[in-house]
């Protein structure tokens, strides 16, 4: 029986077009300049070994970027605020069944923040493992030892994790959990007919 839910932000909570194409077509701040920043440094930023308004300082001036870094940052973060709305309502559904939902995230620790308040996610779902704060990402096994280590009452195959990325579903199905790829809410209902699912109806 399936008891906790885990669930992927973004291209599953939250969804539409990505900040990087926004930035190429209104300040031709394309992906070509950006890539070595978000393949490299960025990463540090997500297992909270560094801190993404340091790491932008030096990198938003080479790129063109005449705003602060405040300004960056808030105008990425709300570009991406475009929730699931029929996916929210879903999980509220599932809460008051009382099955537990998570969010479980590659995150920096501002857009973690920003998720939480800004996007309401903290009133949404029973909390949240982020990869900043856990020190891992979901590409790696560790990131859902420390998610079992923080729910001891809940043993692997009693949770199922929801993510737009096949490689991060198959590193929870190494962990033990249950995992499924998220594609679009009406393929996830009808998925979700396949699980015992705690006494949701």
């Amino acid at each position: 029986m399936i008891r906790v839910i885990l669930f992927d932000v973004d291209g599953v909570l939250a969804i539409g077009e990505p900040f990087s194409k926004h930035l190429a077509r209104t300040y031709g701040i394309t992906p070509d300049l950006t890539r070595s920043f978000f393949e490299g440094r960025f990463l540090n930023c997500l297992t909270g070994k560094a801190d993404l308004k340091e790491e932008l300082a030096d990198r938003l001036p080479a790129w063109g970027w005449s705003s602060s870094i405040e300004a960056f940052l808030d105008e990425w973060f709300r570009f991406e605020h475009r929730i699931n709305e029929p996916l929210i309502a879903y999980v509220q559904q599932l809460r008051q069944q009382h099955i537990r939902c998570y969010l479980a995230t590659n995150q920096e620790k501002y857009r973690t923040a920003y998720l939480l308040a800004q996007m309401g996610f903290a009133g949404a779902f029973d909390g949240m493992f982020s990869s900043t704060y856990l020190g891992y990402m979901k590409g790696d096994e560790a990131f859902f030892a420390s998610v079992l280590s923080q729910l001891p009452d809940v043993k692997a195959n009693e949770i199922l994790f929801w993510d737009d990325s096949p490689a991060n579903v198959e590193v929870a199905r190494k962990a033990g959990l249950h995992a499924e790829v998220y594609s679009s809410f009406s393929d996830f209902e009808k998925k979700m007919t396949l699980y015992d699912i705690g006494n949701y109806g």
